[in-house]
């Protein structure tokens, strides 16, 4: 994808560009929760599954990484935070988190991740942000606290907390390391290629951290109940490798390059409003009105958010298109 020259250039074909990305990066995520836990109910282990999902996708991304060989030599240090934060560290942590506090819990504070990213870019990169981006990190998780219903049971576990928030803070990683970009004058690294090895990097610390060989093997060769439907176990493997991480991972980190960290990251919290509705028609999860309601709310949070018109002048703000301007002088690294 080509990068933009100008901020005038970014205009609005190309930031709908980088929003149905963004879109399609949350469609392809919340949809792993609905293909994984048929596949835990037939006795998998949470992180087996993750490591599954990541070592999958590492496999289908191999040859990209193989025709990118020379990246590793070039840059070491992000394809290595990547890995830890992006892939290994989001799935480690928020699993973890789960065998503590509710779900519910969990999600929200994953998804404290945008307001994070503002913060990042606001006191660390010491840059402006809009004020329409603020209302939608506001709106987004507000109305997100309805849709996991935050309040029906609140476990204040001191070290699930601190994973979950972990996580948050790994999210961060992915849409921050998304948008890295190198050197003025050097070319930018091919996010594709970035993405083959941080899965990679994120599959090998799965391994240390799930022990895969202790896995039940055998629930792949059988069948798992969706909702009272009887679905092969490696059709439900298949999606959440090619789809829920291989697709899902390529079009997120595009939309960050089209868009911005913190506008993105507030999009990618509609990932919570669409699991709870494809759990809802696939898995017989309903859902109440405070969850409909709530995930209203995150909509008109996300569309507030990327709508945002770029300022005018040098100190244009970060989060309503302005890492265009960035992206024209240094190239994106995801």
């Amino acid at each position: 994808m080509p990068v933009h020259t100008s901020v005038s250039s970014q205009d609005s074909p190309g930031k709908g560009a980088g929003l149905g990305l963004a879109l399609a990066s949350a469609l392809a995520f919340g949809g792993s929760g609905v293909a994984a836990k048929p596949l835990i109910e037939a006795g998998l282990d949470p992180l087996h599954v993750v490591w599954l999902r990541v070592a999958g996708a590492a496999l289908v991304m191999l040859p990209v990484a193989v025709r990118h060989r020379a990246l590793p030599r070039r840059r070491p240090a992000l394809l290595a935070g990547f890995g830890l934060l992006a892939v290994a560290g989001v799935q480690a942590c928020y699993f973890a988190a789960l065998s503590r506090i509710p779900v519910g819990v969990a999600l929200l504070i994953e998804y404290l991740a945008p307001a994070l990213v503002l913060g990042w870019v606001r006191f660390v990169q010491r840059r402006p942000v809009t004020r329409a981006a603020a209302l939608g990190v506001v709106l987004a998780a507000g109305g997100l606290a309805c849709v996991v219903e935050v309040w029906s049971g609140l476990s204040f576990d001191a070290l699930g907390l601190l994973l979950a928030l972990g996580a948050a803070c790994c999210q961060v990683g992915y849409f921050v390391l998304a948008d890295q970009g190198s050197d003025a004058g050097e070319a930018a690294p091919d996010p594709l290629g970035v993405i083959a090895y941080g899965l990679l990097v994120g599959a090998g610390v799965l391994t240390v951290v799930s022990r895969p060989w202790s896995m039940d093997w055998s629930v792949l060769a059988g069948s798992a109940d969706l909702n009272g439907t009887a679905v092969p176990a490696a059709a439900l493997l298949t999606w959440i490798v090619l789809v829920a991480t291989v697709v899902a991972y390529v079009t997120g980190v595009l939309s960050v390059r089209r868009l911005s960290p913190q506008v993105a990251g507030v999009v990618a919290c509609l990932e919570a409003v669409i699991a709870t509705v494809l759990a809802w028609v696939l898995l017989g999860e309903h859902l109440s009105a405070p969850q409909v309601a709530g995930g209203a709310v995150v909509l008109v949070g996300a569309f507030i958010a990327q709508s945002s018109a770029p300022a005018k002048g040098s100190a244009q703000p970060v989060a309503s298109g302005g890492a265009e301007r960035e992206l024209s002088a240094r190239g994106t690294a995801a």
